[in-house]
């Protein structure tokens, strides 16, 4: 891509700013260390690095905003000339949400949900623009156009719950732009969208900064987002900024151990290895010591390392590293070599799908007292998949597609309309999960995307990973105990981590735990229901390489669902492409992500963005959200790039089988 070019004036300053807490010893620890940083008029810098790196709190520190607890221990931010932390409130307030505006991860939680749309920007123009309240209507009108919604005069109308989450983003970017901002900042704000959603809302970013003459900086763990919209990208470890420099130079040819290793746990569609996770995590916050706060991860590291904190240097290529030893940074590789451990595939069936349907609609009670028949169109239907022991299918799809869905009425949390779920190849599992027996229930496991929604915040990690164990093998005592510690060195945390509660553990800690205890029911089959998307590449690479090595151990069949195409395409045995609840497509992975696909299939691959700046997404011109599939013909018909006339309207599309075990329903017969 076409980078614009950096211009003069900057709209934001950030000066030797250090912000920290004071810890249980009464000593100031370091939250954020010496940052120094600039951003320009119409400039898109992108703030990469690990959770807990300091990214979010240096995004709020730009708007003045320090979370509870937190002080500024030196420095400042000034935005265009005014300094931040010495501003009165009402000063501030003029400021936030106008001129500088904030887009957060989940726009949703940011949107009133008793209000109409169309208020909720009304609103937003009243508080942050000049413009006269009888312009406003209109207005409102051209934002929902600017940010590429369908029928605005129709969104004004609706409450955020009757939008997907693609287009409540869209919404929170309006209401952001309804200030007509010098600055817009946005954290995490594509994180949880699916691929074709998160592309064209990038594409739509990147074209607003570059006609606007905004001022971005994009907090993402998301490389591949970062560039395809950042002009600069500063990497963050332990509070500091390890590298920074051009979109290019930092992500083309990193100059720092850390940012090659963030690189390197990417998964990627170009290859059929694991990523490679860092190994070790991050310091706790005044845990750097004097030196490097990268040493103990670090493959390159000294004896100097370890005594001598590397300053952020200019280097010969034009970006600034934090590195003693930048002359042997290549020596580190930019990807993955862990090939996925070899399948372990029998003939025994673990789960059989046989001609499923799910609908979320029920009849009334007077409509059952009636006799009337339910004409709505099913969510999920004519699904028949079967799944063989240790097997891996990947669930791709939209939002919307009935991934989760799926995976809901396998675990019993969801009747189906018709059809049936059997597993091992015996009788048809009751429908409802509190009917099923305890062997039925140890057999399926499932794992949730939030572990927070999950994990009893009240029980010790040991309480929680006690009950299944109690629950279905009866142990007790010190065999209690010592399982549980199994459990937890199993997936690489420790027996120390018993008596922690989960409120003391990181994000990614959390959803290893909510794997141990899946994993403590011994099941045949578990279900992951997005369980990477809000974890960041390192931890991302990680997960992977765990889910990778019990299948290996337990030979445990997964049924894995997941936006990110290119995490699927490195776990999965074969993959199931949806839409609108209908199968595309079916087969082994390399098959599925090969030249013969499905146009759905298509269309998904070619918005799969990649870590490198010169890489464009083929994107489709449609990226209109349907809310339920057609009556007859074709599921995908109306967006279908490739469409061939009537027949894609009227006739379901004929099921074609260009390799062994690659199924496509599709009507091109060059398929």
């Amino acid at each position: 891509m076409t980078h614009s070019t950096m211009p003069t004036g900057s709209v934001i300053s950030v000066d030797n700013l250090s912000i920290g807490f004071r810890g249980k010893a009464g000593h100031m620890l370091p939250v954020l260390r010496n940052i120094s940083l600039d951003v320009h008029q119409g400039e898109s810098i992108g703030l990469v690095g690990e959770s807990g790196s300091g990214k979010s709190t240096l995004a709020l520190a730009m708007m003045g905003y320090l979370k509870t607890g937190l002080r500024v221990l030196n420095g400042d931010v000034s935005f265009e000339g005014q300094k931040m932390f010495s501003q009165r409130r009402a000063a501030l307030e003029s400021i936030r949400g106008g001129r500088l505006a904030l887009i957060p991860q989940n726009s949703g939680q940011s949107l009133t949900p008793t209000l109409r749309i169309g208020a909720q920007i009304q609103e937003a123009l009243k508080l942050h623009s000049a413009q006269p309240s009888e312009t406003f209507g209109a207005r409102v009108i051209e934002l929902l156009s600017q940010v590429r919604l369908p029928d605005p005069a129709s969104i004004v109308e609706r409450f955020p719950h009757e939008l997907s989450g693609g287009q409540q983003q869209r919404v929170a970017i309006a209401m952001a732009l309804a200030g007509e901002p010098e600055a817009l900042l946005l954290d995490e704000p594509t994180t949880g969208l699916d691929v074709t959603t998160q592309a064209h809302i990038l594409e739509l970013l990147r074209d607003l900064a570059r006609d606007m003459g905004m001022a971005m900086v994009y907090v993402s763990h998301d490389l591949g987002a970062i560039a395809r919209v950042c002009d600069r990208v500063a990497v963050m470890y332990a509070g500091e900024v390890a590298l920074e420099g051009s979109v290019r130079q930092v992500l083309r040819d990193p100059s720092h151990p850390y940012a090659r290793g963030l690189l390197a746990s990417i998964p990627k569609l170009s290859d059929i290895c694991l990523p490679r996770a860092l190994d070790g995590r991050p310091p706790a916050p005044g845990g750097a010591g004097q030196g490097c706060a990268f040493v103990s991860r670090c493959a390159i590291a000294s004896d100097v390392c370890s005594t001598s904190r590397p300053d952020l240097a200019l280097q010969p290529s034009g970006a600034r590293s934090r590195c003693h030893h930048v002359d042997k940074v290549h020596e580190i590789p930019l990807s993955g070599d862990r090939e996925v451990g070899k399948r372990a595939l029998s003939d025994e069936t673990s789960l059989s799908l046989k001609d499923l349907a799910i609908s979320y609609a029920r009849p009334s009670l007077w409509g059952k007292s009636v006799g009337r028949e339910d004409t709505s169109v099913p969510t999920v239907e004519g699904i028949n998949v079967a799944l063989r022991r240790g097997e891996t299918l990947g669930l791709v799809g939209e939002s919307g597609s009935g991934k989760s869905t799926i995976l809901k009425t396998i675990a019993g949390l969801l009747p189906p309309l018709s059809g049936e779920v059997t597993a091992h190849g015996g009788a048809p599992l009751p429908s409802k999960v509190e009917k099923r027996a305890s062997t039925e229930l140890r057999q399926i496991q499932m794992i949730f995307q939030n572990p927070d929604e999950s994990l009893n915040p009240r029980q010790t990690i040991g309480q929680i990973l006690a009950q299944p164990l109690i629950l279905y093998f009866g142990l007790s005592g010190q065999a209690l105990t010592e399982k549980t510690i199994l459990l937890l060195d199993q997936v690489r945390l420790g027996g120390h981590y018993i008596d922690r509660l989960p409120s003391q553990l990181s994000g990614g800690e959390k959803q290893r735990v909510a794997v141990a205890r899946a994993f403590a029911a011994e099941p045949d089959l578990v279900l992951c229901d997005e369980i990477t998307s809000a974890l960041d590449v390192s931890v991302q690479a990680a997960m992977l390489e765990l889910l990778d090595d019990l299948r290996r151990q337990k030979n445990t069949s997964y049924v894995f669902v997941s936006h990110d195409l290119a995490v699927v395409r490195a776990l999965s045995d074969r993959v199931a492409v949806l839409y609108q609840g209908r199968l595309c497509e079916i087969g082994p992975t390399h098959a599925v992500y090969g030249a013969k696909s499905h146009p759905y299939t298509e269309v998904l691959l070619g918005a799969v963005l990649e870590p490198d700046p010169d890489f464009t997404p083929e994107l489709s011109a449609s990226d209109v959200v349907e809310l339920a599939p057609p009556a007859m013909g074709c599921p995908f018909q109306r967006r279908c790039p490739k469409r061939i006339g009537s027949i894609c309207d009227t006739v379901a599309p004929p099921l074609r089988e260009p390799d062994y075990g690659h199924k496509i329903w599709c009507h091109i017969e060059e398929i």
